[in-house]
C-alpha cells in the first residue's frame, strides 16, 4: 500500500479541486490518500501556516489560487522543498484564454456568483424535496424529469442529485398493490424515466435496509418469488408507455444521472426545429 499525502489548496470552497483529485485517484490501486484540505485560502498568512504543514508532510500539491502574489509565494516554496505540484485549472484556463482572445477574470470563487443559474439550482432542489417518493403529484407536469421504479432503484439520490444540476425532478415508486396516479401516464413536458435492476441486486439492498433499521428480515419485501415479479411489472410499464429505461443495478448515483441527462439532450434537441 501507497501512502500519498494530497495538499489541496483553493481560494474559493475548494469543490471543484476536491472533485479533480477524486476522479484522478479512482484509476489507482492499492493507494491510502492523506488528504490536507485547504479552502478559502485568501491571505499570505494563511498560506505560512499551510506552508509549514506542507514541509512537515511532503507529498503532491494541488492548487487553485487566482492571486498572483500568494500563487507565487506557494510555488516558490513547492520548489525550494521538492515537492511536486499541479495548478489543476490552468491548461483548461489557458486554452479558454487562447480560444476566446481575453484573459480570465482573476477572481476567487467566481463560479459561485449568485446569478441566474444559481437561484435557478435553489428552486430546482426546493422543487424536488417537495415531490419525493410519489408526493406531489398534481403538478408533476412541472418537472423536468420524473423517475418512475420500484422500492430501492435510487430514486431519491438520483433525483437530489439531478436537482442539484439544476433539473425539477419528481420520483414515483411502482408498487403492484398501489398502482400510480394516472397523471404520471398523461405527462407530456416531463422526461419520464423508468429505473430497473436485477431482483438479484434488489433483494440484497433490501435485506441490508431491513437489517440496518433492525426489521424482520425475511418478508414479501425482499421474497425472491415476490420481488421478480414486481421488477417484471415496473418493466411492463415501462414498455407499455415507451419510457427510456435505465438498468441501475452496476451504476453508481453519478452515472445514472449522466445517463439521464443524456437522455434529456437529446429529446430537447429532437424538439427544437433549429436543431
Amino acid at each position: 500500500m501507497t501512502r500519498l499525502h494530497l495538499h489541496l489548496l483553493s481560494d474559493s470552497t475548494g469543490e471543484t479541486l476536491e472533485n479533480i483529485a477524486k476522479a484522478a485517484l479512482a484509476q489507482f490501486d492499492g493507494v491510502e490518500t492523506i488528504k490536507h484540505f485547504w479552502p478559502m485560502v485568501r491571505s499570505e498568512g494563511h498560506l505560512d501556516r499551510i506552508l509549514i504543514d506542507i514541509a512537515q508532510n511532503p507529498g503532491l500539491v494541488l492548487f487553485t489560487l487566482v492571486n498572483v502574489e500568494t500563487r507565487r509565494k506557494l510555488e516558490a516554496r513547492c520548489r525550494a522543498l521538492g515537492l511536486p505540484m499541479v495548478a489543476a485549472l490552468d491548461p483548461v484556463t489557458d486554452a479558454l484564454s487562447n480560444l476566446l482572445g481575453q484573459e480570465a477574470k482573476a477572481r476567487p470563487g467566481r463560479q459561485h456568483t449568485l446569478d441566474a443559474a444559481y437561484f435557478a439550482r435553489v428552486d430546482a432542489i426546493q422543487f424536488t424535496i417537495a415531490h419525493d417518493d410519489g408526493v406531489g403529484w398534481e403538478n408533476w407536469e412541472e418537472a423536468d424529469i420524473v423517475l418512475a421504479g420500484v422500492s430501492r432503484t435510487s430514486k431519491t439520490p438520483t433525483s437530489i442529485y439531478l436537482a442539484n444540476r439544476g433539473y425539477k425532478t419528481s420520483n414515483i415508486p411502482i408498487v403492484p398493490e398501489s398502482p400510480p396516479p394516472d397523471t404520471l401516464y398523461r405527462l407530456r413536458h416531463p422526461l419520464v424515466v423508468g429505473l430497473t435492476t436485477s431482483a438479484d441486486r434488489l433483494i440484497q439492498v433490501r435485506r441490508n435496509r431491513l437489517l440496518s433499521l433492525n426489521q424482520a428480515p425475511e418478508t414479501d419485501y425482499v421474497d425472491q418469488d415476490a420481488v421478480t415479479r414486481e421488477v417484471a411489472y415496473a418493466r411492463r410499464i415501462f414498455a407499455d408507455n415507451g419510457w427510456p429505461v435505465i438498468d441501475v443495478t452496476r451504476r453508481s448515483i453519478e452515472e445514472t444521472a449522466a445517463a439521464i441527462i443524456n437522455l434529456y439532450n437529446e429529446r430537447a434537441a429532437g424538439q427544437d426545429p433549429d436543431a
